[in-house]
């Protein structure tokens, strides 16, 4: 349930932690302390250390909250220094969530760059929760190297679903990799979808998502339906820091997730 002060974070148990790459993990926790929808985010609490702003990474249908997170900083540092049974907090959910209702019937284009696949993989998971509603997932996601993608034990999984279609490439290939090689753009020559109509979701690093939306545009989507994960500079949750500020946006309050309509006017808004 949503905590009644926003400020006071929910104490919850890490009941696994699942290594993806070297420095990204997922964070199980015992549980679903607050109740989001794909889209919205919450506050991690390392106590001790500090809080910091993060999307789940599960179903928000799912028994269990997930995180996959990159160790980056000092929060995250004392993040992957917890083990299975140690505490965390939790406050939230901040936010507005995807408008899936407005998809349905529609094809489904997201683009997603190394650990900028975690928020995405939300979204992907609630889209498969009701994958019938959508005429087609289509996931285009690329990392620097094969080891350094998320979910690759899941991956062939989710190829299997009906309805779903998913591309990857890397920047820098290796003696066992068969797949394709160079940046993500290289998944967007082609894109299969009805560009009128279908929405496309990015989430990634800020130069990659910049020549992404690029390529979006160029290839003839809607910028009302181009949607961008903007969360890189949040800190507070709630509007007071003013950290997230991207033009007239507070990111916190207004996104996390801003379509290209909204911020295309902005000087440089991915910095």
């Amino acid at each position: 349930m949503e905590a009644v002060n926003p400020y006071y974070p929910i104490p919850i148990k890490i009941k696994e932690i699942i290594p993806e790459t070297h420095n990204i993990s997922t964070f199980i926790l015992e549980g679903m302390p607050i109740q989001f929808k794909a889209g919205q985010f919450a506050e991690l609490t390392v106590p001790g250390v500090g809080e910091a702003p993060f999307t789940p990474s599960s179903s928000p249908y799912a028994d269990d909250m997930e995180f996959t997170i990159m160790k980056v900083g000092r929060v995250t540092g004392g993040l992957f220094e917890l083990k299975k049974g140690d505490l965390v907090g939790v406050r939230g959910p901040f936010g507005k969530a995807y408008p899936l209702k407005d998809f349905k019937g529609k094809e489904i284009f997201i683009v997603g760059g190394g650990v900028g696949f975690a928020p995405l993989r939300s979204l992907f998971l609630a889209l498969v929760h009701n994958i019938k509603d959508y005429k087609k997932v289509y996931i285009r996601y690329g990392a620097r190297t094969p080891d350094d993608l998320v979910y690759w034990k899941l991956i062939p999984k989710w190829q299997k679903i009906n309805g779903v279609d998913i591309d990857l490439t890397v920047d820098i290939g290796d003696d066992f990799w068969e797949g394709k090689v160079g940046v993500v753009t290289v998944l967007l020559d082609d894109i299969p979808v009805d560009l009128d109509k279908a929405p496309a979701f990015v989430c990634g690093p800020p130069l990659m998502m910049k020549f992404v939306t690029q390529r979006l545009v160029e290839a003839g989507f809607q910028h009302r339906n181009i949607y961008l994960s903007m969360e890189k500079n949040m800190s507070c949750g709630i509007g007071k820091c003013n950290h997230c500020r991207v033009g007239k946006f507070y990111v916190c309050k207004d996104g996390p997730v801003l379509t290209w309509d909204d911020v295309k006017d902005i000087e440089e808004p991915f910095l």
